[in-house]
């Protein structure tokens, strides 16, 4: 049955539960009284016949049973309940002695009677359970007797009917006990769960800071506070950190937008030169340029932070990958007169045009602040968990204030400098996207005004081949081992 509120559902499922446990004790109980009253009703009788066939056998024959029972009925006597019954072996012999108001001779008719003890189960004219016990019995002089001696259970059945009674009136009284004491428990149990509703309805996008307050809370329901606990501090960080983005990409965009409004209002202000027009288009042309690679790097990082890019992952040399992006750095770093050099090598799992990115967003750094007549180094280490590849240059280096902030979206260590060079600011943190994305990540160290070190740490490989470490001048490819 479908209800609206959990805690009637628990408690009806409890209060059912507790029901058929009563029901099923009761049972087991009843079973097992009937058991024991059996049990001891045979056992009293086997007890008696014992005693009778000693007293039998002590110097009694057939005339003195019939004269002078009386070491017969003294173990009878005074048992209201104990009918006796004793008849020649033969089948035509009479009845030697009976004891009782109820007459067992046609019984015995009925009964096979042997050495060994017999039970028989019956009922009377009246209604009454009756257990017989019946066995030939040897005399002094040689004969054989036979024995019927029953036992009225009247009493065991008043005692199982007054159980019963006693049973089906208590057992309702049982249940609504039972019942009101699971809703109790229920309620009691599901109360710290309005903790979770409470701050369940404070929660909001523009307040994400409550935390619901694991004090006291059962292991199962602390567990679950964790875990909402963790949801919403990442929620609370992933809607500032895309608040503070929409902020820095509102800045980006307007200086390039705000240039291009001024300079075609300023070129539209009265009749120019047609060469004066060109210079202005091509100074817009330069910052419409700008806003597309803005756009085309916030497309990457969407396309990045996607799961479904990791489909696309296979087995990737490092220097290979790294061997591609420093030929096509060449001339760049040929201008500068800049060596570049690869040292060692290592296979990781992923996506190899992403590396690329990754590796060329580095190296694109690093030829950028190198001073001229220097050299960079690429380098692919090994370690017992982890591959990484840095890129390491010479030159002014950054304050270490700085550092925790370069993969940020649109930090700058130096923004005049970089706007100048065309930068958007988004270099570094599409290289974080990307190693987040191979589920490793990118660090970086510094030593101002001597070296500065990038590098992308991916996780080691389950399988695959690695190389040691080994030099590759720039321009030829790495060889496998």
């Amino acid at each position: 049955m479908k209800t609206s509120s959990l805690s009637m559902r628990l408690g009806l499922t409890v209060s059912l539960m507790g029901a058929g446990l009563v029901v099923l004790l009761a049972t087991l109980a009843y079973l097992a009284l009937t058991h024991e009253l059996d049990k001891l009703a045979r056992k009293g009788l086997e007890n008696k016949m014992e005693q009778l066939a000693h007293t039998l056998g002590q110097g009694l024959d057939e005339h003195r049973i019939t004269n002078r029972p009386h070491s017969l009925l003294d173990l009878v006597m005074g048992h209201d309940n104990i009918y006796l019954t004793i008849i020649g072996a033969r089948p035509d012999a009479p009845v030697l002695l009976s004891v009782g108001a109820r007459p067992q001779q046609p019984l015995l008719l009925d009964v096979p009677t042997g050495k060994n003890l017999a039970y028989l189960n019956w009922v009377d004219g009246q209604g009454n359970r009756i257990l017989s016990a019946t066995r030939l019995m040897p005399l002094q002089g040689g004969e054989y007797v036979r024995v019927l001696l029953s036992l009225d259970r009247s009493d065991d059945e008043a005692l199982l009917s007054a159980y019963l009674r006693s049973t089906v009136i208590a057992l309702p009284m049982l249940l609504i006990l039972i019942g009101m004491g699971a809703w109790w428990l229920v309620q009691r149990g599901l109360a710290p769960l309005q903790q979770f509703s409470r701050v369940a309805a404070k929660v909001s996008t523009q307040d994400l800071t409550h935390r619901l307050a694991l004090d006291n809370l059962p292991k199962e329901l602390g567990e679950l506070a964790q875990g909402i606990n963790f949801m919403l501090h990442r929620l609370d960080a992933g809607v500032q950190q895309l608040s503070q983005f929409s902020d820095d990409l509102a800045h980006e965009l307007r200086a390039p937008l705000t240039n291009l409004m001024g300079k075609a209002q300023v070129t539209l202000s009265r009749e120019r030169p047609s060469a004066e027009y060109k210079a202005g288009l091509e100074s817009c042309t330069e910052e419409m340029e700008r806003l597309s690679r803005i756009v085309s790097d916030m497309l990457f990082l969407a396309q990045v932070s996607h799961p479904a890019a990791r489909a696309g992952f296979a087995p990737v040399s490092l220097a290979e990958e790294a061997q591609r992006v420093m030929a096509l750095f060449a001339l760049s770093a040929e201008d500068k007169h800049l060596t570049l050099s690869l040292r060692g090598d290592a296979w990781v799992t992923g996506d190899r045009l992403m590396i690329q990115r990754a590796i060329s967003n580095l190296l694109s750094n690093a030829i950028r602040h190198t001073p001229c007549d220097s050299s960079v180094l690429l380098l692919v280490e090994s370690y017992d968990r982890s591959v990484a590849l840095s890129v390491g240059n010479p030159g002014r280096g950054i304050e270490a204030h700085h550092l925790p902030h370069l993969f940020e979206r649109f930090y700058r260590a130096d923004s005049s400098r970089t706007r100048a060079e065309g930068g958007t600011g988004l270099g570094l943190a599409i290289v974080q996207s990307i190693m987040h994305l191979h589920q490793g990540h990118a660090e970086v160290s510094s030593q101002p005004g001597r070296f500065t070190r990038f590098s992308l740490v991916f996780p080691l490989p389950c399988d695959g081949p690695t190389d040691t470490a080994r030099a590759v001048p720039a321009g030829s490819a790495p060889s496998r081992k």
